[in-house]
């Protein structure tokens, strides 16, 4: 049989998943097919960060998410069995966004939601269905999927994009380059019932010589008792080196660094092995098909970042595909996705590598940086605050930018265009609140230049004002400057003179039209 689509999305990770629910919510034709039966029954990536609860804000998810899930205000750092750090999330990054926490939110979990929106929004993802085959074609591609009986059709979509995973199929028939490698160590990770003081809903992270757990709890009862996963490293030592890694269980590898926490396990529900890998692709886009997600990158788990990179290029690359399959911008828009989020991810890799080096490091020198020095460090570093919001900032990806994009363009305060919009909503209007997933909007603080409306008005985006005030400021935005923000919340341009035939200046250079339904009003807010 014979079907056709403007996107067919590989893959319904959380990825795909929130790719195909961005671009329904804009009015693709989208089809999602995955080859498992059903999601996956393990809780994989567990931190959900404050970026990605950002971005589930303008499609209405944000506080469904946040309410199943589990708030970790805290990380509590340990070593020789003494609790040496405590680093609240809420001291760091309550004045910088809505979520200053780390929700903890099973994977498993979390892809029924996604999928359960999705349906909403008249997309089913079609399951037991795999990839086999792409053929680019003269402006769309032929896809070959395998359905659950054994039979093979194809399929045209204007655009393919593989979501599937770091084993990506999508990206081994485009034969791009998976530069990287594999670490050395092995890894656990166990789903367990917990009890004792670290189960409190915080995050612990254990260190010893040569040894390291971390606990991220994601239920919490009232008598003490806790679902939490646990993830640390695979001594040898720890298993006689008698079985090999596919035939541990978890009573050969508990370790010091989970003694020294004090946690008693009640029961362990799943436990499996990994290793751990570093690569980026050197091509996220060829023609007419794109990669996100573990498809483009893959590294270290430190910090929590997989998953979320994978949603934030999802939404980075959902409204420029819009606009592209609706005719409002030329291909040529697409090549800013592989430039602004490759960047980011190679930046990414190189910082959990560090991270990771220093956690997995062995030695009498590594031991002693590991449970006497970082500690005190990262301790003493939390207590001064620009340091504490640059670290929130970099852990919770609200820090991210596009500065050297195509796309940005001007600075006004401390404000460059290719950042993220800062936050006013700590001590002033929520400038957030007004984001929608899809519109353009162009902001000003303070007061408008005449001609600002009809501007607007021409360009096909919404004017929002907002009084100025000391939260303005402290935010780093320039008062009566105009500020073009991008649908995913980042600024496009940064009009310090509050000019407003820069709009239209800045569209017409990049042949760039609003989608039509964002069409403009005169809203004041604050």
């Amino acid at each position: 049989m014979m079907n056709q689509a403007d996107v067919l999305i590989a893959g319904a990770g959380p990825t795909g998943l929130v790719l195909a629910l961005w671009l329904a919510r804009q009015g693709v034709a989208v089809r999602i097919v995955d080859r498992a039966a059903q999601p996956g029954s393990g809780s994989r990536a567990m931190a959900v960060q404050a970026r990605t609860l950002e971005f589930y804000r303008q499609l209405g998810l944000a506080d469904e998410v946040a309410a199943a899930g589990l708030r970790n205000p805290a990380l509590n750092v340990w070593a020789r069995g003494r609790r040496r750090a405590r680093l609240a999330f809420g001291d760091a990054g309550r004045a910088l966004t809505p979520f200053p926490f780390v929700l903890i939110y099973p994977q498993d979990h979390h892809e029924r939601l996604l999928a359960h929106h999705l349906e909403g929004a008249g997309v089913r993802v079609e399951r037991n269905t795999e990839l086999v085959g792409v053929e680019p074609r003269d402006g769309s591609v032929r896809a070959c999927l395998r359905g659950p009986d054994g039979r093979e059709w194809p399929l045209d979509a204007a655009w393919l994009v593989g979501c599937d995973g770091a084993h990506s199929k999508v990206r081994h028939l485009l034969g791009t380059d998976f530069a990287g490698g594999t670490y050395d160590q092995t890894f656990y990770v166990a789903d367990v019932d917990v009890a004792g003081p670290p189960a409190d809903g915080e995050i612990h992270a254990s260190f010893e010589r040569a040894d390291f757990v971390l606990l991220l709890s994601y239920t919490r009862s009232e008598d003490g008792h806790a679902m939490a996963r646990l993830i640390g490293t695979i001594k040898p030592e720890g298993a006689n080196g008698s079985l090999p890694e596919h035939a541990l269980q978890f009573e050969d590898v508990r370790q010091r660094a989970l003694g020294a926490l004090g946690v008693e396990i009640r029961g362990v529900n799943w436990f499996s092995t990994y290793r751990v890998h570093h690569r980026v692709s050197n091509r996220y886009r060829v023609e007419r098909v794109l990669l996100a997600g573990d498809a483009a990158h893959v590294h270290s788990p430190a910090g929590g970042q997989g998953m979320n990179t994978g949603i934030g290029d999802a939404v980075n690359l959902a409204w420029k595909l819009a606009a592209v399959v609706q005719g409002r911008a030329p291909e040529a828009l697409l090549d800013s996705y592989e430039r602004e989020r490759m960047a980011f991810a190679r930046k990414l890799v190189d910082t959990t590598d560090r991270v990771f080096s220093v956690v997995t490091a062995e030695g009498n020198l590594a031991d002693m940086v590991r449970t006497r020095i970082a500690p005190l460090v990262a301790s003493l570093a939390y207590g001064i605050e620009p340091v504490r919001a640059t670290l929130f900032r970099i852990v919770s990806q609200t820090g991210i930018h596009y500065r050297d994009s195509v796309l940005s363009e001007g600075q006004a305060g401390r404000v460059h265009g290719g950042d993220r919009l800062p936050w006013t909503g700590y001590a002033g209007p929520d400038n957030h609140a007004t984001f929608d997933g899809a519109a353009w909007q162009a902001h000003v603080y303070g007061a408008p230049q005449p001609g600002f409306e009809a501007a607007c008005f021409e360009a096909g985006v919404t004017a929002r004002r907002f009084d100025w005030d000391a939260a303005c400021a402290a935010a780093g935005l320039a008062r009566d400057a105009v500020y073009l923000v991008r649908p995913d919340g980042h600024v496009a341009l940064a009009e310090p003179a509050g000019e407003p035939a820069a709009l239209q200046a800045y569209f017409s250079a990049r042949a760039i039209r609003p989608a039509p339904e964002a069409h403009s009003v005169w809203r004041t807010a604050g």
